[in-house]
């Protein structure tokens, strides 16, 4: 077995297309990765697979081309861009001989140098333990051999087994520091909901510029780095908006495709900002050819986190780029769905701040509608959005209320089955300015 070095950047890049050949987008975000862990890409070996080979992933005549090139540009590593079993890593060592990294470990190694906070540092550290506790044999044949000779003969632990043993304790530790801090920020936002200042949380595809546009939006210095997760704690700062309001605006890490599951599970309490959020920001890198994809990726982290239904304003940035003018676009509810702006020479972000507001205290307007039997189900939704003001019931079974709303919710629910205009009855004028829906304790005193 080949002595592993404890040090090496000089890597052999290796991208095979399974199912389907793979794109120069990938290929790009893969060498920008192996650039973000510090690596130096020499060679990079594509290919196509139908289906991975169970042993080595890439199949032997594959694997020996992965070899030759590595040996030829005297490489230290060679980086999958695919998550590896561990068996097949560890068969990958012994034909190559150099250290085998899958995306998976790239990931994680990019965020053990990213985590400044002592928080962040001990979600990376418990991230890598994970994925180490099944790759402990992996090179390591030293590990496998029980201790022997006058005195040391007998049953006892080899030393595979007292690493495994360790690895667990020191996970269970890490666990239970997580949890009191989970605790601890937890507290802290349970402060911010005692206090009426609704969340915004910038999420989107790692580099599409939420650092820069979390820094125009409040005048913060987060670091901002044409690179993968340059940002990996969440920061939070206040933001001011139109009609003298005030929102609270976290910048949170940067997703990316394949995103290793150990991250996602233990990043729980970062990806917190997100899943608690009043509306997500989705920052979208409009010159990224791959955009739909890449927003399609984020979502379906979004939802794997519990934030899928959480209102979502996407923010297309660096228009710049492309030549395209600041603009909004809305729905056909006139609430806005898209906004265009330009992060860095700061275009556009007064509308955005604009439909921000208009999103957390939308101008509302006061109706009473009549909802016969047929429109029970209206009635439940409106109760489950805090939509209704007060209730009334009518001599025959169904309900007469007084509803808050915008305006094209007001003309979207007369359209309902079930649901009429109570004729005679006088609208309230729509509210001056933004405000929020009205506590319980205003309804009763009005």
């Amino acid at each position: 077995m080949f002595e592993r070095p404890r040090s090496g950047e000089r890597a052999v890049l290796v991208r095979i297309g399974v199912g389907a050949p793979a794109t120069e987008q990938d290929l790009s975000e893969f060498r920008a990765l192996a650039v973000s862990a510090g690596a130096e890409p020499l060679v990079t070996i594509g290919g196509f697979r139908p289906r991975p080979d169970p042993r080595l992933f890439v199949g032997s005549g594959k694997a020996e081309q992965i070899h030759a090139a590595a040996i030829e540009h005297k490489a230290d590593v060679v980086l999958f861009d695919h998550a590896l079993s561990p068996s097949q890593e560890r068969n990958l060592e012994k034909l190559i001989e150099r250290r085998v990294l899958d995306r998976n470990g790239l990931i994680l190694d990019i965020f053990a140098q990213r985590a400044r906070s002592f928080e962040g540092k001990l979600e990376v550290e418990l991230a890598q333990l994970k994925h180490m506790a099944t790759r402990l044999v992996r090179g390591w044949t030293h590990l496998e051999r029980q201790k022997g000779g006058i005195g040391l003969r007998g049953p006892g632990e080899t030393q595979l087994e007292t690493d495994r043993r360790l690895l667990a304790n020191r996970i269970r530790t890490l666990t239970r520091r997580l949890e009191k801090l989970q605790q601890q920020r937890e507290t802290g936002r349970q402060q911010r909901r005692e206090v009426p200042v609704p969340t915004v949380a910038l999420v989107g595809y790692t580099n599409a510029g939420k650092s820069t546009l979390f820094n125009a939006l409040t005048g913060a210095d987060a670091l901002v780095a044409d690179q993968l997760f340059a940002t990996l704690d969440p920061t939070v700062r206040r933001v001011h908006l139109p009609g003298a309001q005030v929102a609270v605006l976290a910048d949170t890490v940067g997703f990316v495709r394949e995103l290793p599951h150990e991250l996602v599970a233990a990043f729980r309490s970062t990806l917190q900002e997100a899943r608690d959020a009043t509306v997500l920001l989705h920052v979208i890198d409009a010159s990224d050819p791959q955009r739909l994809e890449r927003v399609e990726q984020v979502n379906e982290v979004l939802a794997s986190i519990g934030a899928g239904e959480i209102a979502q304003i996407e923010v297309f940035n660096k228009i710049d780029r492309i030549g395209l003018e600041p603009h909004v676009e809305r729905d056909e509810r006139g609430a806005t769905k898209r906004v265009w702006v330009a992060a860095a020479p700061r275009t556009g972000l007064d509308a955005l701040r604009v439909a921000l507001a208009e999103q957390l205290w939308p101008v509302l307007a006061r109706e009473t509608v009549h909802v016969s039997l047929a429109g029970a189900s209206v009635r439940s939704r409106l109760y489950r959005d805090k939509r209704i003001v007060a209730e009334r019931t009518r001599d025959d079974g169904g309900w007469e209320l007084d509803v808050e709303m915008t305006p094209e919710q007001l003309a979207a629910l007369c359209r309902e089955t079930g649901v009429t205009r109570v004729p005679g009855a006088t609208p309230c004028a729509v509210a001056e300015g933004y405000l929020q829906f009205p506590s319980s304790s205003d309804r009763a005193a009005g």
